[in-house]
């Protein structure tokens, strides 16, 4: 395991602690602006693994290019669209 794959997995492990504290705040029904700012918190956690990950994967095309140039320019448009489907 690398060491950004060991970030991002410790990443969604918080992210999952603020998932579970969510659920804990929905059952002690606290106020609803409290359970939206930590949802928005979790969204922008989600959003960051997804970017850490596109990015290690671009980094590793550049690192590591096909032999393709085609099939190389097709994974980099892939990566691309990742980036900016959101």
């Amino acid at each position: 395991m690398t060491e950004e794959q060991k970030k991002i997995i410790n990443r969604l492990r918080r992210t999952e602690g603020q998932i579970r504290g969510i659920q804990k705040m929905m059952e002690e029904e606290k106020e609803c602006i409290d359970i939206i700012t930590q949802l928005s918190a979790v969204r922008s956690s989600i959003d960051r693994v997804m970017g850490m990950i596109v990015a290690d994967n671009l980094k590793n095309c550049f690192e590591n290019p096909e032999k393709d140039p085609k099939e190389q320019a097709e994974k980099l448009e892939q990566a691309i669209n990742m980036i900016i489907k959101k």
